[in-house]
């Protein structure tokens, strides 16, 4: 007998495998894009959906395919839960955007309500797995969370590769997903049958890379003709989708059939654009000096003190590493995941590491040992992330709190309950002020020696609209802030009277070294600098130039960097994080391109820059590195 290819094996595995699969028929239901908002439709039409199945004779159990709630927040998330738990059958959810992104307890209620993020179960032979996907508390394009990639990938080694498997997640898996690639290629490595997603809220057929894949109509009656969800029958080695109207109580004919094949894999002819890191072929003065990938995702900046470089990630463990090579020196592992930006307090080997974890406990960790120095617990998750100003720790939590610790001891300065929403971004703090927005659009000053509310800013509309992702900035006693309306403020700093309103930004903005000017970036491509004040008589700054930097369509809310020396004429250069992994420098003098970077797939944390030509970069999908440029 000649030799057997891989391929070959899985093949022979998969036709014997077939004769014992599809053992029974059986039917479930598909509910995705619920949107359950407290008080809204969204809660009726989801509790019929619920009654509708509850009548349905034979289904084996219901799958959630995310976007579970409108906003994330712990109430929703808790009702969506109860109205859930009405159905009579098993049931299997895993969360989309909305449920990350605007999350106040950094994704921690998800997970503590329904007990997991990924699932993974058989029935009648085929193998289920679902997993969540962010971004996670910034506002991003979607990413599947790198612990979830670890995970995938560790599935394929144990899967039977002859076992159909059905793929859940709530995005479709196109270039809707920044790590699209990487979740392909380890589904490819087992037996996919189908992808089943969600979030364009109608039902329609779907190829991913050679992969069959549908969308599910969400579950809401607006624009339909009633609250309805989809009802998937397996029957031998086929698979078909009806769409079911609850209310009037309607079975379509089947939208969409699949016959599952025998285990041959995908056809490797058809292919999606893969990541391009052309740039740092372009730009080879940009070299890295070390670099650490985590198997978790890190939602916020890793920060350098002396010889050491700080981190933490969304697995809530708080690292250590040695700012010249990288080595890991400690870690310590706190009760939840961390979205937190740490700040240093002291110097050298008696500093201490300040940062709030989603456990609800802020902590300060000394920083050669990783020990707890002292540790502060709040009424929720503390998102926020710690400004040190005075000895005193001024951060801000989602239990609509916003406090100021000593920095040395832990103990509570002083607190302002007045805040309406949850608080995610860092503070400007100086001895006049401290400044923070949050998400229930509203912006606050508070006195920094005793908390009193000095004034507030507030926008109307949309919550989604609110200053809460942006650092605030200061210049010429003018505070500047950007909003997701893609409007950028200036406020007298001591009154907060709104001095103007231009166009441009979304959150992220940054403060020119000399603080003569301010920078910000549009959706696509542009970033504007503008003078930090004004000049007489005009009700607009202005606009000193405006640039092309070349990075397509963009969200990220980090802040921009900026260092004083460097590019044109010397005059220093604007680094420019983007939502996929890239870094454009802009020369100060004029906002042409210095160079470009690309570090990986995801958005870039902020940007710490550091003697000798050097950044400390992080990013959202578990990178930790040291650029030289």
């Amino acid at each position: 007998m000649g030799k057997i290819t891989k391929n070959c094996a899985a093949f022979v595995a998969a036709l014997l495998f077939s004769a014992t699969l599809f053992a029974q028929d059986f039917s479930f239901a598909y509910m995705t894009d619920v949107h359950i908002s407290v008080g809204g439709q969204t809660v009726e039409d989801a509790r019929k959906c619920m009654a509708d199945i509850n009548r349905q004779k034979g289904l084996s159990f219901a799958i959630f395919a995310g976007d579970i709630t409108e906003f994330g927040s712990d109430e929703e998330i808790r009702l969506a839960k109860e109205i859930f738990d009405e159905l009579t059958i098993p049931y299997y959810i895993v969360a989309g955007n909305h449920d990350a992104k605007w999350s106040e307890s950094g994704c921690n209620t998800f997970l503590e309500v329904f007990g997991y993020e990924m699932f993974d179960f058989e029935k009648e032979g085929i193998r289920f797995i679902g997993c969540n996907s962010g971004p996670n508390m910034r506002m991003a394009p979607a990413l599947v969370p790198r612990e979830t990639i670890v995970w995938l990938d560790s599935l394929s080694t144990v899967i039977d590769p002859a076992q159909p498997l059905i793929f859940i997640n709530h995005y479709p898996m196109d270039t809707s997903v920044l790590n699209y690639t990487q979740v392909l290629d380890c589904l490819k490595k087992m037996n996919t049958q189908l992808m089943m997603c969600g979030h364009w809220h109608q039902d329609r057929a779907m190829d991913f890379e050679g992969i069959p894949g549908m969308i599910g109509r969400s579950t809401q009656k607006v624009g339909k003709r009633g609250p309805g969800y989809n009802i998937v029958t397996v029957k031998g080695s086929t698979i078909t989708f009806r769409e079911r109207v609850a209310e009037p109580q309607i079975t379509d004919k089947p939208w969409f059939t699949l016959r599952m094949s025998n285990g041959m894999p995908a056809p490797s002819n058809i292919k999606y654009p893969r990541q391009d890191f052309s740039s740092n072929r372009a730009y080879p003065n940009v070299k890295e000096v070390w670099r650490r990938a985590d198997n978790t995702d890190i939602g916020a900046a890793a920060v350098q003190s002396g010889k050491y470089v700080v981190y933490a990630n969304t697995s809530g463990t708080v690292y250590a590493l040695d700012a010249a090579t990288g080595k890991e020196l400690w870690k310590y592992a706190t009760g939840g995941k961390i979205f937190s930006t740490p700040a240093v307090y002291g110097k050298g080997d008696a500093a201490s590491v300040i940062i709030g974890s989603c456990d609800k406990n802020i902590y300060s960790l000394d920083i050669r040992s990783g020990k707890v120095n002292w540790k502060y617990e709040c009424g929720k998750s503390v998102l926020g992330s710690p400004t040190i100003y005075g000895g005193k720790v001024y951060i801000g939590a989602s239990d609509n709190t916003f406090r100021a610790l000593n920095a040395k001891t832990g103990k509570l300065v002083w607190e302002n309950r007045e805040i309406k929403g949850f608080i995610e971004a860092k503070p400007f703090v100086d001895k006049q002020q401290v400044v923070i927005g949050d998400w229930a659009n509203t912006l606050y000053s508070f006195n920094p020696a005793n908390g009193k509310l000095q004034w507030k800013w507030e926008k109307k509309g949309s919550r989604m609209l609110s200053p809460a992702a942006v650092w605030p900035i200061k210049a010429n006693s003018n505070i500047i802030f950007a909003t997701p309306e893609r409007v950028t403020y200036g406020l007298d700093a001591r009154t907060g009277k709104q001095l103007w309103r231009v166009y441009g930004g979304r959150e992220s903005v940054g403060l020119s070294p000399d603080s003569k000017n301010y920078y910000v970036k549009v959706m696509k491509d542009s970033v504007f600098m503008f003078a930090t004040s004004l000049a007489p008589g005009a009700d607009k700054p202005v606009k000193v130039w405006g640039a092309n930097a070349e990075f397509g369509y963009e969200i990220a809310p980090t802040p921009i960097t900026s260092v004083p020396q460097g590019g044109k004429e010397n005059k220093g250069l604007v680094f420019i994080p983007t939502d996929k992994g890239n870094i454009v420098a802009l020369n100060h003098a004029d906002g042409s391109i210095a160079w470009k970077h690309k570090v990986s797939f995801a958005l870039i944390n902020y940007i710490q820059p550091l003697a000798g030509n050097r950044l400390l970069v992080s990013t959202m999908d578990g990178i930790v590195t040291v650029l030289e440029y």
